[in-house]
């Protein structure tokens, strides 16, 4: 396989506000692109796109090439779990969505503290072997966010595990909180290969500071962040496959691009990563990935992510109130649209909070984005609209 995998967490929609409503089309023209160039590992999960994802692995996929000439990869999903009972109806609604018999990796899907009532206290993964030994998964792994300390514990107790699935960029490297690093070290240390998600951290090292970019631009002037980024995760030792979430058939030909023939990082170009990180962090003001986890438990409806998102290009970009007017309708599209909630609809209820794999206390966020959106830059409200 080559080692770019099409991560199919965030597909294009036909409406950005219905995140069920993949563009089927251009998934099918997003895949044949990829397998085209030799490329073959797709990504998917139960709770992907409300599920539509698996179904539009299938449609792009499975209904149009012969099941040898693709690996796919699913996910039990654990932080939906609450009954032993609910395990096997998912496992086979899953491969039905995804019109198979068999899936060639399958992980226990984000393990962590948050989740634990899905596979502590549920046999989530004595299942899931029971499917390996019956040839319906042939490799079994887990994935998380956790930090090391964590995964070295659960790893030691499932020796069964045969590939983990990270949280690696070079923003997250030295994170006290994702410890990217310590985690690959544990995975050295149980001889496990790596599957690599968030390389760009959720879209958010492809936009980079405008004194971030210029440091990459002087050493290659025809390079983006994206490559960088991607290249940097690429070559960690003991990484097999990196994860490229593209939401547009652009984004697809442009990953290709990068990783169709990619060189890791030198000595010097490390140093500048280094470099880049430290700029990055005096700047950054919410590290959302954009998973959307957070979004199905929100009672008010809120779009949580696309709000940090724009919150963070406001802060990153430093625009000002007369520069604002493109994020400012991109703001208005989707903040005020029936039924959906703004910054200033949040509770403090947390419930969002147990979801979020960043463990981000959006509670206590969502008063400094009402602020900065709803006051200072349109000097109006909700009731006002």
């Amino acid at each position: 396989m080559k080692n770019m995998g099409f991560g199919m967490m965030r597909l294009p929609q036909l409406d950005e506000n219905d995140f069920s409503s993949v563009d089927f089309e251009q998934v099918k023209k997003m895949a044949d692109v990829y397998m085209e160039n030799g490329f073959n590992y797709f990504d998917t999960a139960y709770a992907y796109h409300d599920g539509a994802s698996e179904v539009a692995l299938r449609k792009a996929v499975v209904e149009r090439y012969p099941r040898d000439s693709f690996v796919i990869a699913d996910k039990m999903p654990t932080f939906l779990i609450t009954e032993e009972s609910q395990v096997e109806p998912i496992f086979k609604e899953q491969l039905e969505r995804c019109g198979v018999d068999y899936f060639d990796y399958y992980m226990i899907h984000n393990v962590s503290s948050f989740s634990e009532a899905g596979w502590k206290y549920v046999d989530t993964f004595g299942f899931c072997k029971k499917m390996k030994d019956e040839g319906k998964i042939k490799k079994l792994g887990l994935s998380t966010h956790a930090n090391a300390e964590f995964l070295d514990n659960i790893l030691k107790e499932h020796p069964e595990m045969e590939f983990v699935q990270l949280q690696i960029n070079y923003l997250d490297w030295e994170n006290d909180g994702v410890e990217s690093r310590k985690c690959v070290e544990v995975a050295h240390k149980y001889g496990l290969p790596i599957i690599v998600m968030e390389p760009l951290k959720g879209g958010f090292l492809a936009d980079l500071p405008e004194e971030a970019e210029k440091k990459l631009k002087e050493y290659n002037p025809d390079e983006s962040p994206v490559s960088w980024a991607l290249r940097y995760v690429a070559g960690i030792d003991g990484v097999f496959m990196v994860l490229s979430g593209a939401s547009s058939l652009e984004q697809m030909e442009e990953n290709i691009g990068f990783m169709d023939d990619y060189n890791p990082l030198n000595e010097e170009e490390h140093k500048i990563i280094e470099d880049v990180t430290e700029i990055i962090n005096s700047n950054i003001a919410i590290p959302c990935t954009k998973c959307n986890y957070c979004i199905s438990s929100c009672p008010s409806n809120i779009m949580i992510p696309k709000l940090f998102d724009l919150y963070n290009n406001e802060k990153i970009q430093g625009l000002k109130v007369g520069e604002f007017t493109a994020v400012g309708n991109a703001y208005r599209n989707y903040s005020f649209l029936d039924g959906v909630g703004i910054a200033s609809d949040c509770t403090g209820c947390e419930a969002c909070m147990k979801e979020c794999p960043q463990q981000l206390d959006i509670a206590s966020l969502m008063p400094e984005v009402a602020k900065t959106f709803e006051t200072e830059v349109y000097g109006f409200t909700k009731d006002d609209n």
